[in-house]
């Protein structure tokens, strides 16, 4: 067996099924999970409609590349949204789908890494644990990078030494960011751009969430990269999907966007990693990508539910609501593991104790004293489980 998987540790969800172990919550109270960013509300119709009409597609091997009209929309789609030139994306050489982010995501540091140089690849603490899993088992060593109270949950990449910075071949970022919903600025996406050009390292943008915002659209860093000059896109790949923006996560739906130069090995290696789109979720993905109403409505449902949460919680907590995503990051009265446990044994509501999103850096983990709470549930749950929770809390 390849001996880089005993470094993995346990996912975070297989750590809160143990930490639950031997918890009988009381009967009288219905379940309410708001540890899992899964939306819970259906996906709009339509994709399902178009979905279904394209079966018979199951009948022909998909191209690892995608349909050109796939290809084509999601090129316009990006250009639309961050304002890009309009020549920039050419769906031939900067777009590639993938079946979902996460896979992609792991996938590409397996490309892009050299174990021979015993390279680093930072990433932001706490963090999506597959941006780990992928470091060690392309032969890296992560590198944690401290997202605290202190420095706005966001990480603090000035005060990166240069000694590191020389080490990175792979910096992977998340915003809005999972699990603090925090964005980051437009400016510091350009000064990271300048920092991969004198480093000579890639930066892989993992913008899941960028679609559930507030009242601002979040930058993008091919946004940054023109913004700055790099046409190119030049050592800058981002990520999106259709799981969080259309509600449609079983969709298995996203893409890879960016550097031309970066996406053409990356693409003989997923040709070789077999994972080609079916041909009827590709249908169904062209029709996502081209409409932005049931998006709009995406986000006015996050923002009721953010509203709620707010208005029961912040009587017992310092809430911070962030500009983006759908979690909050709850700063804990008490160790955020018995905060979890405890919170699920007496009312039962379940949330992912913060601790578990994040390692040791520095001597600190970063998310320790924090739970992560998805609001995903419909806003009469949301409101019920945030009443839970300052239930909950009342005595504390």
């Amino acid at each position: 067996m390849n001996p880089r998987l005993d470094r993995l540790q346990p996912y975070p969800f297989e750590k809160l099924a143990r930490l639950k172990e031997g918890a009988t919550p009381p009967s009288d109270k219905s379940a309410i999970t708001l540890s899992i960013g899964e939306p819970q509300d259906p996906p709009p119709h339509f994709i399902a409609e178009v979905l279904i009409s394209h079966l018979h597609g199951l009948a022909k091997y998909p191209k690892t590349k995608g349909m050109p009209q796939l290809r084509e929309t999601i090129a316009a789609w990006l250009t639309a949204r961050f304002r890009l030139p309009a020549a920039a994306i050419d769906p031939e050489r900067h777009v590639l789908p993938v079946n979902g982010t996460r896979e992609a995501l792991f996938a590409f540091a397996q490309a892009v890494i050299d174990p021979a140089e015993k390279p680093l690849v930072l990433m932001p603490n706490p963090f999506y644990q597959i941006y780990e899993g992928a470091a060690l088992l392309a032969g890296a060593e992560p590198y944690y990078l401290n997202a605290t109270e202190k420095t706005g949950f966001l990480p603090d990449f000035e005060a990166v030494p240069n000694s590191v910075w020389q080490k990175c071949r792979l910096l992977y970022l998340c915003s809005p960011g999972n699990p603090t919903g925090q964005v980051i600025g437009l400016e510091t996406l350009k000064g990271l751009i300048e920092k991969a050009r004198r480093f000579d390292f890639v930066i892989a943008a993992d913008e899941c969430y960028s679609e559930l915002y507030d009242d601002t659209p979040p930058p993008g860093l091919l946004e940054a990269a023109v913004a700055c000059g790099n046409d190119a896109f030049s050592r800058c790949v981002v990520f999106h999907s259709l799981s969080k923006r259309s509600s449609a996560p079983g969709l298995r739906s996203g893409f890879v966007a960016g550097d031309a130069d970066i996406l053409q090995p990356y693409f003989l290696y997923r040709t070789y990693h077999g994972c080609a789109m079916p041909v009827p979720t590709q249908h169904a993905s062209i029709a996502a990508w081209s409409d932005e109403q049931h998006v709009a409505e995406n986000r006015r449902r996050y923002r009721e539910r953010f509203d709620a949460a707010e208005a029961i919680l912040s009587e017992r907590f310092s809430v911070t609501v962030p500009p983006a995503g759908f979690y909050f990051w709850l700063k804990t009265p008490i160790d955020d593991t018995e905060f979890a446990r405890r919170l699920f044994a007496e009312q039962n509501v379940t949330v992912l104790p913060g601790s578990f999103l994040a390692r040791t850096g520095d001597g600190v983990n970063p998310g320790q004293g924090h739970v992560r709470i998805a609001w995903v549930h419909p806003l009469n749950e949301c409101r019920e489980a945030a009443e839970r929770i300052a239930d909950f809390v009342r005595n504390f």
